[in-house]
Protein backbone atom coordinates (compact mmCIF):
# COMPACT_ATOMS: atom_id res chain seq x y z
CA UNK A 1 0.00 0.00 0.00
CA UNK A 2 1.55 3.33 -1.04
CA UNK A 3 -1.16 5.72 0.06
CA UNK A 4 -4.35 5.84 2.05
CA UNK A 5 -7.56 7.79 2.05
CA UNK A 6 -8.43 9.97 5.02
CA UNK A 7 -11.90 9.10 6.29
CA UNK A 8 -12.14 10.30 9.89
CA UNK A 9 -9.79 10.83 12.80
CA UNK A 10 -10.59 7.58 14.59
CA UNK A 11 -10.36 5.28 11.58
CA UNK A 12 -6.89 3.69 11.23
CA UNK A 13 -5.69 4.56 7.72
CA UNK A 14 -3.79 1.29 7.18
CA UNK A 15 -6.90 -0.79 7.85
CA UNK A 16 -5.31 -2.14 11.04
CA UNK A 17 -4.15 -0.84 14.39
CA UNK A 18 -0.48 -0.04 14.92
CA UNK A 19 1.43 -2.22 17.38
CA UNK A 20 2.33 -0.24 20.50
CA UNK A 21 4.56 -0.92 23.47
CA UNK A 22 4.63 0.69 26.91
CA UNK A 23 7.55 1.65 29.15
CA UNK A 24 6.41 2.69 32.62
CA UNK A 25 2.76 2.97 33.52
CA UNK A 26 2.70 0.17 36.07
CA UNK A 27 0.13 -0.10 38.83
CA UNK A 28 -0.30 3.19 40.64
CA UNK A 29 0.93 5.26 37.68
CA UNK A 30 -1.61 7.98 36.81
CA UNK A 31 0.12 9.22 33.66
CA UNK A 32 0.17 5.71 32.21
CA UNK A 33 -3.59 5.56 32.56
CA UNK A 34 -3.97 8.84 30.67
CA UNK A 35 -1.94 7.37 27.84
CA UNK A 36 -3.90 4.13 27.94
CA UNK A 37 -7.29 5.83 27.73
CA UNK A 38 -6.12 7.91 24.78
CA UNK A 39 -4.67 4.88 23.03
CA UNK A 40 -7.87 2.87 23.34
CA UNK A 41 -10.26 5.68 22.46
CA UNK A 42 -8.20 6.70 19.43
CA UNK A 43 -8.75 3.28 17.79
CA UNK A 44 -5.34 3.55 16.08
CA UNK A 45 -3.21 1.36 18.34
CA UNK A 46 -3.06 -2.09 19.93
CA UNK A 47 -0.97 -2.38 23.09
CA UNK A 48 0.95 -5.64 22.67
CA UNK A 49 4.06 -5.40 24.86
CA UNK A 50 5.42 -3.52 27.83
CA UNK A 51 8.15 -2.98 30.37
CA UNK A 52 5.71 -1.71 32.95
CA UNK A 53 7.89 -1.99 36.04
CA UNK A 54 11.41 -3.02 37.02
CA UNK A 55 9.84 -5.05 39.85
CA UNK A 56 8.85 -8.49 38.50
CA UNK A 57 5.75 -8.75 40.70
CA UNK A 58 4.44 -5.32 39.69
CA UNK A 59 5.35 -5.92 36.04
CA UNK A 60 3.36 -9.17 35.98
CA UNK A 61 0.32 -7.67 37.70
CA UNK A 62 0.43 -4.60 35.48
CA UNK A 63 0.70 -6.73 32.34
CA UNK A 64 -2.50 -8.48 33.42
CA UNK A 65 -4.19 -5.09 33.81
CA UNK A 66 -3.07 -4.04 30.33
CA UNK A 67 -3.89 -7.49 28.82
CA UNK A 68 -0.28 -7.96 27.68
CA UNK A 69 0.77 -11.61 27.14
CA UNK A 70 3.29 -12.84 29.75
CA UNK A 71 5.92 -13.55 27.09
CA UNK A 72 5.82 -9.88 26.03
CA UNK A 73 5.94 -8.45 29.53
CA UNK A 74 9.47 -7.29 30.33
CA UNK A 75 11.19 -6.03 33.46
CA UNK A 76 14.04 -4.50 31.45
CA UNK A 77 13.28 -1.88 28.79
CA UNK A 78 16.62 -2.49 27.06
CA UNK A 79 15.70 -6.16 26.61
CA UNK A 80 12.31 -5.13 25.35
CA UNK A 81 13.88 -2.91 22.68
CA UNK A 82 16.18 -5.73 21.50
CA UNK A 83 13.56 -8.48 21.48
CA UNK A 84 10.73 -6.45 19.96
CA UNK A 85 12.98 -5.09 17.19
CA UNK A 86 13.81 -8.68 16.21
CA UNK A 87 10.19 -9.88 16.10
CA UNK A 88 8.29 -9.88 12.82
CA UNK A 89 5.27 -8.67 14.77
CA UNK A 90 7.27 -6.39 17.07
CA UNK A 91 6.05 -3.05 18.31
CA UNK A 92 6.10 -0.19 15.80
CA UNK A 93 6.17 2.46 18.52
CA UNK A 94 6.59 2.70 22.27
CA UNK A 95 5.29 5.30 24.67
CA UNK A 96 7.57 6.35 27.49
CA UNK A 97 5.81 7.52 30.65
CA UNK A 98 8.61 7.21 33.17
CA UNK A 99 10.25 9.96 35.29
CA UNK A 100 12.08 12.66 33.31
CA UNK A 101 15.60 11.54 34.23
CA UNK A 102 15.07 8.19 32.46
CA UNK A 103 13.67 9.56 29.19
CA UNK A 104 16.94 9.93 27.30
CA UNK A 105 18.33 6.43 27.73
CA UNK A 106 15.01 4.69 27.15
CA UNK A 107 14.13 6.75 24.08
CA UNK A 108 17.62 6.37 22.63
CA UNK A 109 17.49 2.58 22.92
CA UNK A 110 14.21 2.30 21.04
CA UNK A 111 15.17 4.86 18.38
CA UNK A 112 18.37 2.92 17.69
CA UNK A 113 16.26 -0.25 17.40
CA UNK A 114 14.16 1.44 14.71
CA UNK A 115 11.09 1.74 16.94
CA UNK A 116 9.26 5.09 17.01
CA UNK A 117 9.08 6.82 20.39
CA UNK A 118 6.22 8.72 22.02
CA UNK A 119 7.81 10.56 24.94
CA UNK A 120 6.25 12.55 27.75
CA UNK A 121 7.44 16.10 28.27
CA UNK A 122 9.85 17.44 29.25
CA UNK A 123 11.60 15.24 26.72
CA UNK A 124 14.81 15.07 28.76
CA UNK A 125 16.37 16.42 31.94
CA UNK A 126 19.12 18.45 30.24
CA UNK A 127 19.70 20.36 27.00
CA UNK A 128 22.62 18.06 26.18
CA UNK A 129 20.37 15.02 26.43
CA UNK A 130 17.73 16.72 24.27
CA UNK A 131 20.22 17.44 21.49
CA UNK A 132 21.51 13.89 21.79
CA UNK A 133 18.02 12.48 21.14
CA UNK A 134 17.52 14.87 18.23
CA UNK A 135 20.75 13.59 16.71
CA UNK A 136 19.77 9.95 17.17
CA UNK A 137 16.34 10.55 15.65
CA UNK A 138 17.92 12.26 12.65
CA UNK A 139 20.59 9.58 12.22
CA UNK A 140 18.16 6.67 12.42
CA UNK A 141 15.28 8.35 10.58
CA UNK A 142 12.98 7.09 13.34
CA UNK A 143 10.16 9.40 14.51
CA UNK A 144 10.07 10.76 18.04
CA UNK A 145 6.86 12.44 19.18
CA UNK A 146 6.42 14.53 22.33
CA UNK A 147 3.09 14.60 24.18
CA UNK A 148 1.43 17.99 24.56
CA UNK A 149 -2.15 16.71 24.92
CA UNK A 150 -3.84 19.98 25.87
CA UNK A 151 -3.37 21.35 22.37
CA UNK A 152 -5.42 18.43 21.05
CA UNK A 153 -8.59 19.82 22.64
CA UNK A 154 -10.86 20.92 19.81
CA UNK A 155 -11.32 24.46 21.10
CA UNK A 156 -7.61 25.00 21.71
CA UNK A 157 -7.14 24.13 18.05
CA UNK A 158 -10.03 26.47 17.20
CA UNK A 159 -8.37 29.32 19.07
CA UNK A 160 -5.13 28.81 17.14
CA UNK A 161 -7.02 28.79 13.84
CA UNK A 162 -8.96 31.94 14.66
CA UNK A 163 -5.82 33.81 15.67
CA UNK A 164 -4.06 32.65 12.50
CA UNK A 165 -6.91 33.83 10.28
CA UNK A 166 -7.08 37.31 11.84
CA UNK A 167 -10.08 37.02 14.15
CA UNK A 168 -8.40 39.31 16.69
CA UNK A 169 -6.27 41.31 14.27
CA UNK A 170 -2.57 41.88 14.90
CA UNK A 171 -1.46 40.35 18.21
CA UNK A 172 -0.48 42.98 20.78
CA UNK A 173 0.00 41.01 24.01
CA UNK A 174 -0.30 37.51 25.46
CA UNK A 175 -0.75 36.01 28.91
CA UNK A 176 -0.68 32.35 29.93
CA UNK A 177 -0.77 30.62 33.27
CA UNK A 178 -0.66 27.12 34.66
CA UNK A 179 -1.62 26.96 38.32
CA UNK A 180 -1.88 24.00 40.68
CA UNK A 181 -1.82 23.59 44.46
CA UNK A 182 -0.47 20.09 45.15
CA UNK A 183 3.05 21.33 46.09
CA UNK A 184 1.89 23.86 48.67
CA UNK A 185 2.66 21.46 51.53
CA UNK A 186 5.39 18.83 51.95
CA UNK A 187 5.52 15.99 49.43
CA UNK A 188 3.22 13.09 50.19
CA UNK A 189 5.49 10.22 51.33
CA UNK A 190 3.10 7.76 49.69
CA UNK A 191 3.43 9.48 46.29
CA UNK A 192 6.54 8.51 44.33
CA UNK A 193 5.50 11.02 41.64
CA UNK A 194 5.58 13.94 44.06
CA UNK A 195 8.91 12.79 45.49
CA UNK A 196 10.89 12.66 42.24
CA UNK A 197 9.31 15.87 40.95
CA UNK A 198 10.91 17.68 43.91
CA UNK A 199 14.32 15.97 43.73
CA UNK A 200 16.98 18.12 41.99
CA UNK A 201 18.99 15.00 41.13
CA UNK A 202 16.06 13.68 39.11
CA UNK A 203 14.34 16.74 37.61
CA UNK A 204 17.42 18.84 36.96
CA UNK A 205 17.50 22.60 37.35
CA UNK A 206 13.77 23.32 37.48
CA UNK A 207 10.72 21.69 39.02
CA UNK A 208 7.45 23.50 38.25
CA UNK A 209 8.83 25.12 35.10
CA UNK A 210 9.90 21.78 33.59
CA UNK A 211 6.78 19.98 34.79
CA UNK A 212 3.95 22.36 33.86
CA UNK A 213 5.71 25.48 32.58
CA UNK A 214 6.66 23.65 29.41
CA UNK A 215 2.96 23.01 28.77
CA UNK A 216 2.08 26.69 29.19
CA UNK A 217 5.00 27.83 27.04
CA UNK A 218 4.05 25.40 24.30
CA UNK A 219 0.37 26.45 24.46
CA UNK A 220 1.29 30.12 24.29
CA UNK A 221 3.47 29.66 21.22
CA UNK A 222 1.11 27.30 19.43
CA UNK A 223 -2.11 29.24 19.99
CA UNK A 224 -0.54 32.61 19.14
CA UNK A 225 1.48 31.31 16.19
CA UNK A 226 4.44 33.35 17.47
CA UNK A 227 7.81 32.10 18.68
CA UNK A 228 9.47 33.58 21.74
CA UNK A 229 12.83 35.26 21.08
CA UNK A 230 13.93 36.11 24.63
CA UNK A 231 12.88 35.66 28.25
CA UNK A 232 13.56 36.69 31.81
CA UNK A 233 12.51 34.55 34.79
CA UNK A 234 12.12 34.88 38.55
CA UNK A 235 11.77 31.68 40.59
CA UNK A 236 10.15 31.44 44.01
CA UNK A 237 9.33 28.78 46.58
CA UNK A 238 5.87 29.72 47.86
CA UNK A 239 5.08 26.36 49.43
CA UNK A 240 7.09 23.88 51.49
CA UNK A 241 10.88 23.76 50.82
CA UNK A 242 11.88 21.62 47.84
CA UNK A 243 15.62 21.22 48.05
CA UNK A 244 16.23 24.60 46.47
CA UNK A 245 13.82 24.04 43.57
CA UNK A 246 11.06 26.46 42.63
CA UNK A 247 7.33 25.80 42.85
CA UNK A 248 6.43 29.18 41.32
CA UNK A 249 7.84 31.24 38.46
CA UNK A 250 7.07 34.56 36.82
CA UNK A 251 8.39 34.63 33.27
CA UNK A 252 8.38 37.54 30.84
CA UNK A 253 8.78 36.84 27.13
CA UNK A 254 9.60 38.86 24.04
CA UNK A 255 7.79 37.23 21.14
CA UNK A 256 8.26 37.72 17.42
CA UNK A 257 7.20 41.17 16.19
CA UNK A 258 8.15 42.54 19.64
CA UNK A 259 4.92 41.22 21.18
CA UNK A 260 5.17 41.10 24.99
CA UNK A 261 3.98 37.99 26.83
CA UNK A 262 3.84 36.79 30.42
CA UNK A 263 3.77 33.32 31.99
CA UNK A 264 2.72 32.64 35.58
CA UNK A 265 3.56 29.13 36.76
CA UNK A 266 2.79 27.74 40.21
CA UNK A 267 2.21 24.42 41.94
CA UNK A 268 1.69 26.14 45.29
CA UNK A 269 -1.46 28.17 44.60
CA UNK A 270 -4.19 26.89 46.97
CA UNK A 271 -7.52 26.42 45.27
CA UNK A 272 -5.99 25.91 41.84
CA UNK A 273 -6.12 22.46 40.30
CA UNK A 274 -5.18 22.26 36.63
CA UNK A 275 -5.50 25.90 35.61
CA UNK A 276 -3.88 26.12 32.19
CA UNK A 277 -5.26 29.31 30.66
CA UNK A 278 -4.23 31.33 27.60
CA UNK A 279 -5.34 34.86 26.72
CA UNK A 280 -4.31 36.56 23.48
CA UNK A 281 -5.20 40.16 22.71
CA UNK A 282 -4.95 41.83 19.32
CA UNK A 283 -5.85 45.22 17.93
CA UNK A 284 -9.27 43.89 16.88
CA UNK A 285 -10.23 41.69 19.82
CA UNK A 286 -9.23 38.94 22.23
CA UNK A 287 -9.33 35.15 22.65
CA UNK A 288 -9.48 33.27 25.98
CA UNK A 289 -9.28 29.50 26.55
CA UNK A 290 -9.30 27.65 29.89
CA UNK A 291 -8.27 23.98 30.08
CA UNK A 292 -10.60 23.41 33.04
CA UNK A 293 -13.51 24.37 30.74
CA UNK A 294 -12.09 23.05 27.48
CA UNK A 295 -15.26 23.00 25.40
CA UNK A 296 -15.72 26.77 25.60
CA UNK A 297 -13.81 29.49 23.77
CA UNK A 298 -14.35 33.16 24.56
CA UNK A 299 -13.98 35.55 21.63
CA UNK A 300 -14.28 39.28 22.30
CA UNK A 301 -14.26 41.29 19.04
CA UNK A 302 -13.39 44.91 19.76
CA UNK A 303 -16.53 47.06 19.92
CA UNK A 304 -18.88 44.10 19.39
CA UNK A 305 -20.80 41.73 21.66
CA UNK A 306 -18.70 38.99 23.21
CA UNK A 307 -19.10 35.49 21.74
CA UNK A 308 -18.86 32.21 23.63
CA UNK A 309 -18.13 29.45 21.14
CA UNK A 310 -19.12 25.91 22.13
CA UNK A 311 -17.43 22.76 20.87
CA UNK A 312 -19.65 20.92 18.42
CA UNK A 313 -22.13 23.75 17.99
CA UNK A 314 -22.91 24.79 14.43
CA UNK A 315 -20.85 27.79 13.37
CA UNK A 316 -18.45 27.51 16.32
CA UNK A 317 -15.66 25.54 14.69
CA UNK A 318 -13.47 25.55 11.61
CA UNK A 319 -12.40 22.47 9.71
CA UNK A 320 -9.29 21.79 11.76
CA UNK A 321 -11.09 21.96 15.09
CA UNK A 322 -14.06 19.96 13.77
CA UNK A 323 -11.61 17.14 12.97
CA UNK A 324 -11.00 16.84 16.73
CA UNK A 325 -14.65 16.95 17.81
CA UNK A 326 -16.56 13.68 18.02
CA UNK A 327 -19.78 14.21 20.00
CA UNK A 328 -22.72 16.59 19.60
CA UNK A 329 -22.77 19.65 21.90
CA UNK A 330 -24.05 18.84 25.36
CA UNK A 331 -22.24 15.49 25.37
CA UNK A 332 -19.04 16.53 27.09
CA UNK A 333 -15.58 15.91 25.73
CA UNK A 334 -12.62 16.38 28.05
CA UNK A 335 -9.00 15.31 28.68
CA UNK A 336 -9.42 11.65 27.58
CA UNK A 337 -10.70 12.95 24.24
CA UNK A 338 -7.68 15.25 23.91
CA UNK A 339 -5.38 12.30 24.59
CA UNK A 340 -7.28 10.22 22.03
CA UNK A 341 -6.90 13.00 19.45
CA UNK A 342 -3.18 13.14 20.19
CA UNK A 343 -2.84 9.39 19.67
CA UNK A 344 -4.99 9.44 16.54
CA UNK A 345 -2.93 12.21 14.97
CA UNK A 346 0.30 10.42 15.88
CA UNK A 347 -1.25 7.28 14.39
CA UNK A 348 -1.78 9.04 11.09
CA UNK A 349 1.76 10.45 11.21
CA UNK A 350 3.38 7.08 11.91
CA UNK A 351 1.25 5.27 9.33
CA UNK A 352 2.32 7.87 6.75
CA UNK A 353 5.97 7.36 7.74
CA UNK A 354 5.72 3.55 7.52
CA UNK A 355 4.37 3.55 3.97
CA UNK A 356 6.36 6.54 2.77
CA UNK A 357 3.50 8.84 1.86
CA UNK A 358 2.78 12.49 2.68
CA UNK A 359 -0.32 13.65 4.50
CA UNK A 360 -2.35 16.61 3.22
CA UNK A 361 -0.88 19.90 4.43
CA UNK A 362 -2.35 21.01 7.75
CA UNK A 363 -4.45 17.89 8.27
CA UNK A 364 -2.83 16.80 11.52
CA UNK A 365 -0.76 18.38 14.27
CA UNK A 366 1.96 16.47 16.07
CA UNK A 367 4.95 17.57 18.11
CA UNK A 368 8.30 16.14 17.03
CA UNK A 369 11.75 15.98 18.58
CA UNK A 370 12.45 19.63 17.70
CA UNK A 371 9.53 20.71 19.88
CA UNK A 372 10.87 18.46 22.61
CA UNK A 373 14.23 20.19 22.39
CA UNK A 374 12.57 23.61 22.51
CA UNK A 375 10.71 22.77 25.72
CA UNK A 376 13.94 21.67 27.43
CA UNK A 377 15.83 24.74 26.19
CA UNK A 378 13.03 26.99 27.50
CA UNK A 379 13.25 25.44 30.95
CA UNK A 380 17.03 25.65 30.99
CA UNK A 381 17.10 29.31 29.90
CA UNK A 382 14.59 30.16 32.61
CA UNK A 383 17.00 28.69 35.15
CA UNK A 384 19.90 30.63 33.59
CA UNK A 385 17.94 33.87 33.81
CA UNK A 386 16.87 33.36 37.40
CA UNK A 387 20.36 32.41 38.56
CA UNK A 388 21.75 35.53 36.89
CA UNK A 389 19.32 37.77 38.76
CA UNK A 390 16.41 37.76 36.34
CA UNK A 391 18.24 39.09 33.28
CA UNK A 392 16.94 38.92 29.72
CA UNK A 393 18.35 36.02 27.69
CA UNK A 394 17.88 34.90 24.11
CA UNK A 395 16.15 31.55 23.68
Amino acid sequence: MSEFTIMDLRRPPLGRRLRLGVVGGGRGGLVGQWHASGVRLSNHWEIVAGALSSRPDNAALSATDWIIPPERSYTDWAEMARVEAAREDGVEAVFVCTPNFTHHDISAAFLKAGIAVICDKPMTRTVEEAHSLAGIAAETGTPLFVTYPYMHHAMARQAAEMVATGAIGKIRQIRAEYLQDWATGPADPESSGQAWRQDPAKVGRTAAVADIGTHAFHALEYMSGLRADALRADFHTCGAPKGGLEDTAFISLKMQDDVPAHLHISQAAPGQHCGLRVQIWGDEGGIYWDQEHPELLRHAPLGQPERHLVRGQAGSMGNGASWLSHLPPGHSEALPDAWSNLYAEMGFALASHLIGTTLPEGLIQTWDVSEGVRGVVFSDRCADSHEAGGIWLQI
